[in-house]
């Protein structure tokens, strides 16, 4: 379909018909514009709308004949492919769950989400079904496994298995506000909690991003993030939906092939995070290809040198900012035609149709109160999309939420224009001498030496009460830093107060599985305080 006009988003989602709000729904209305347009582009193979939703239909009849019934939850544990949205869409047309696992993880962690959601059942590759099997074992009811990628053997093949399926009545009995997916965050206590979000909220997160990036019905988005998490599900999946444009899927995100894979599947638009965008930034020049056709980059946050990259070297017209969490999907963000104010969450988020209500957002303190502009607090959000609790955790549901507001755990301020900044996760506050110090403040300050590659500050115990700040660093590799080096740079950039007392190097830093720095382990390893340098007792 080609577009001759950049169109509004209300103008985008005006072009099909009404839908229930249901993904079924959502899937039919853009399919019946023209079934033959391509819809998915995934190792070398296009499936068109049409394929994708007959597909769908027997993918969904094989889950029934095999036991599946509303309200199951079936896991999902490999990297990226085309049968993650093809199960996606065929569990929710029977209003069954998916889980997202990342397939990243080792035993003990695919252990706990597989036994908390009580999968009955398992997709996953080859590489991943190993880990599987040995997680499951034990558990009262064993789930049933099934490949995406017919490489293991005794093990039944998805596409295999909805070859001729077993013909059997699709239930009607599905609705917008039933619980279509369970995405497990990475938590700050180590222990994960599944998000549960339902068939609404999916797809009005889908609306939301086709207004957050000006979607276009002839756009290529392209998912290099993986899709256990809501960024790659609500946004690139769902976003392609709701846009009916088309999805190109990158198995696992390479660096080194990343502008190749843009240009020969004419991508245009393009989910990121910091990690990626720093990575690309500092790639050789030699690997980006000219004349590509992406318009639009979304990710937070980004830097000045990976703005300046994407804009003026990479000829990117867009790099929007936001700023969601995977309880409040598609919360905050930078206006497509700005202001674009660098490092910002930016503004409550729209949805295309100007008359629905989305974010609402307040600043508040610890008793509730909002404070005035410039000063930070708590921040609060209502939005359409919030999650509908904590998958088994009534309690952890309830602390969750304050007469209806969901209590983000960010400290943030709000400019007298309506713009917003994060500050820090509230766990991550140091305090030292009877001042509030926001470790993530630290961190980009000791960040900044052209010789740290990584940098996590934490708070660790003091002799007189409050914290110590420890600064745990990652040096770059075939540079010369000492502990002396990062001391100095803090003296020179901070407050006193603010200045570490230790620093300690160390090979890697822990991450959780959403790519965030896991300082809640680092916080654990009492092996820290014992290496690192005392500058104080020195």
């Amino acid at each position: 379909m080609n577009q001759k006009k950049h169109m509004s988003p209300l103008e985008v989602i005006g072009l099909y018909p009404n839908h229930h709000f249901t993904l079924t729904s959502l899937l039919k209305s853009r399919l019946d514009l023209d079934p033959s347009r391509p819809f998915i582009i995934f190792n070398e193979k296009t499936i068109t709308w049409g394929e994708f939703a007959a597909a769908r239909d027997k993918t969904a009849q094989m889950l029934l004949a095999r036991g599946v019934k509303k309200g199951d939850r079936i896991a999902i544990m490999a990297h990226n492919h085309d049968a993650h949205v093809l199960l996606l869409f065929a569990l929710a047309r029977i209003g069954a769950i998916m889980v997202p696992v990342n397939p990243e993880f080792g035993v003990e962690e695919a252990k706990y989400i597989l036994n908390h959601s009580g999968a009955l059942g398992i997709f996953c590759s080859a590489q991943t079904y190993p880990i599987a099997k040995e997680a499951t074992q034990g558990f009262d009811v064993q789930p049933w496994f099934c490949s995406m990628d017919g490489e293991i053997v005794q093990v039944p093949d998805l596409m295999q298995s909805i070859a001729d399926p077993k013909a059997v009545a699709l239930p009607e009995d599905v609705f917008a506000d039933d619980i279509c997916v369970l995405v497990y965050s990475s938590g700050t206590t180590g222990f994960p909690k599944g998000v549960m979000h339902s068939q609404r909220n999916l797809v009005l997160c889908a609306e939301r991003q086709v207004a957050r990036v000006e979607l276009q019905p002839d756009d290529r988005c392209m998912c290099v993030l993986p899709m256990f998490h809501v960024n790659a599900l609500f946004y690139s999946i769902l976003g392609t939906v709701a846009a009916g444009c088309c999805l190109v899927i990158v198995g696992k995100f390479s660096a080194s092939k990343f502008w190749e894979t843009v240009a020969k599947t004419g991508t245009t638009q393009v989910n990121l995070i910091m990690a990626v965008t720093s990575i690309l930034a500092r790639r050789s020049r030699e690997e980006f290809v000219p004349g590509v056709r992406l318009r639009c980059v979304s990710g937070s946050p980004f830097t000045k040198e990976t703005m300046d990259v994407f804009l003026n070297e990479f000829g990117v017209e867009r790099v929007i900012e936001g700023f969601g969490m995977t309880e409040i999907p598609g919360a905050f963000s930078n206006p497509y035609d700005g202001p674009h104010l660098l490092a910002s969450m930016g503004y409550p988020g729209k949805h295309p149709d100007p008359d629905m209500t989305w974010t609402e957002a307040r600043v508040v303190d610890d008793d509730g109160n909002d404070v005035p502009h410039g000063t930070t607090g708590e921040l609060v959000v209502k939005i359409p999309t919030m999650m509908k609790g904590y998958f088994n955790d009534p309690e952890q549901t309830a602390a969750a939420f304050r007469d209806g507001w969901f209590l983000t755990g960010d400290l943030v301020y709000r400019t007298p224009e309506g713009c917003f900044y994060f500050v820090a996760r509230k766990k991550d506050i140091i305090r030292r001498r009877g001042e509030n110090i926001a470790g993530a403040e630290l961190d980009r300050i000791i960040g900044q030496h052209p010789n740290v590659l990584e940098v996590a500050t934490i708070a660790t115990d003091s002799e007189l009460g409050e914290d110590e700040i420890m600064a745990v660093v990652v040096p770059r590799p075939g540079t010369n830093l000492v502990e002396e080096d990062v001391r100095t740079w803090c003296t020179e950039r901070l407050a006193a107060h603010k200045i570490p007392r230790f620093v300690i190097f160390v090979d890697k830093l822990p991450y959780t599985p959403t790519h965030k720095i896991a300082k809640f382990v680092l916080k654990k390893d009492p092996s820290l305080r014992a290496r690192a340098i005392d500058f104080q007792n020195r």
